[in-house]
């Protein structure tokens, strides 16, 4: 049986990746919320929005995954988001197998 090792490190040195400005963002969100960003949108009627749904996304479940390292290069190259295109491809295997 192996044992873990975790190294602790304190806030400085922690890395500040992933780490949002909660407060920037907020205030770019609201900006962005009263002044349309393009030009469609600002043509859109009025009454655009009044039958607007609400649709809240299923949430995710958060696993361990053993995969090869190559195939984790190869998705990493994409840059953020790479865990959503793995997701994807993992469903469309799912949704195209399941068809058969």
């Amino acid at each position: 049986m192996s044992a873990k090792h975790t190294v602790k490190r304190s806030s400085a040195e922690r890395p500040s990746r992933g780490r949002a400005d909660l407060a920037r963002l907020r205030r770019e969100a609201e900006s962005d919320a009263r002044e349309p960003s393009t030009r469609e949108i600002e043509d859109l009627p009025d009454d655009f929005w009044d039958d607007a749904e609400l649709i809240v996304p299923e949430p995710k479940v958060p696993i361990s995954l053993r995969v090869d390292r190559d195939v984790l290069a190869w998705f990493r190259e994409g840059g953020a988001g790479y865990q959503t295109l793995m997701n994807a491809v993992l469903r469309s295997y799912m949704e195209a197998t399941s068809r058969k």
